[in-house]
């Protein structure tokens, strides 16, 4: 029990104060020990401790963004989990995905949803794409002595620009390192092992101005190609079912495409390569 909490369940004194409009900062003033990058390891390497998630693309298209992520888990050279979710909305406008060990990335995209929606109720407005974008890029460098003992984590965020005053602009995607930096991406990108070979068929196939359909087409055989290559990556497994998480975001809101949409797609490409085995 953190100190300062009252046996009676009376909340704390610190509830009723003035509050940032950081949770973020509001849990390392009051609670530091429920922050991810805050507890205390055990001496040594820690990555085989959990399992890890790879591997997640994010495509620009008219009037947002489409991110996609493979249901893999893998645990050195054991499938861990056959169905991880690695592709959540972060608001009712932009979409975080992450690769590295999985409990930690899920924890801290439950923290950064928290954090948006803690922020729009202190200030009353929501917070721009750059500032959700920063705010995870602090999220990230608080974890980095984890990362240095294995835990690591790299999200991609991507979302809508409500301020974007050109059209083209409007679906932006941001990239992370290790160390929490910020990079701002053109068009796509991929994160966890199998990305390299995800984003080199993104980068022969994508163009600007793709309808969203496309782009979740795109995305789905961007993770064939990815399955193909890289172990840790699954592809679409049509005996169980389980199909990539496809998520899109655009000025009417994020969406999550359903297994039978989604599902349609990856049978469509799983078809076509049947026809040309080696390409």
């Amino acid at each position: 029990m953190p100190a300062g909490f009252d046996p009676s369940r009376r909340l704390p004194d610190f509830f009723a104060n003035p509050g940032t409009s950081s949770f973020t900062q509001f849990l390392s003033l009051n609670a530091p020990e429920l922050l991810p990058g805050r507890r205390p390891l055990p001496p040594g390497y820690s990555a085989d401790l959990a399992p890890h998630a790879t591997t997640v693309v994010s495509i620009v298209c008219a009037g947002g963004v489409v991110m996609a992520g493979d249901r893999r888990a893998t645990a050195g050279n054991l499938i861990a989990s056959r169905d991880i979710e690695k592709v959540h909305p972060a608001d009712p406008y932009s979409l975080v995905g992450m690769a590295g060990t999985a409990g930690v990335g899920i924890e801290l995209i439950k923290l950064f949803q928290v954090e948006l929606e803690h922020y729009e109720k202190i200030e009353g407005a929501m917070l721009s794409l750059d500032g959700k974008a920063n705010r995870l890029a602090a999220l990230v460098r608080n974890n980095l002595g984890a990362a240095m003992q294995g835990l690591a984590v790299v999200p991609i965020f991507a979302g809508v620009d409500l301020a974007a005053t050109d059209p083209t602009k409007v679906g932006r995607i941001f990239s992370f390192d290790v160390a929490g930096g910020l990079y701002e991406e053109t068009g796509y990108d991929g994160i966890g092992s199998g990305s390299l070979f995800a984003k080199s068929a993104l980068k022969k196939r994508y163009r600007t101005g793709l309808s969203v359909d496309e782009a979740v087409t795109l995305g789905v055989e961007a993770l064939y190609d990815a399955a193909d290559d890289d172990t840790a990556t699954g592809g679409p497994d049509l005996t169980r079912k389980i199909y990539p998480v496809v998520m899109s975001a655009t000025t009417e809101g994020t969406r999550r495409h359903t297994d039978e949409e989604v599902g349609a797609i990856a049978e469509a490409v799983v078809a076509r390569r049947m026809e040309n085995i080696g390409g």
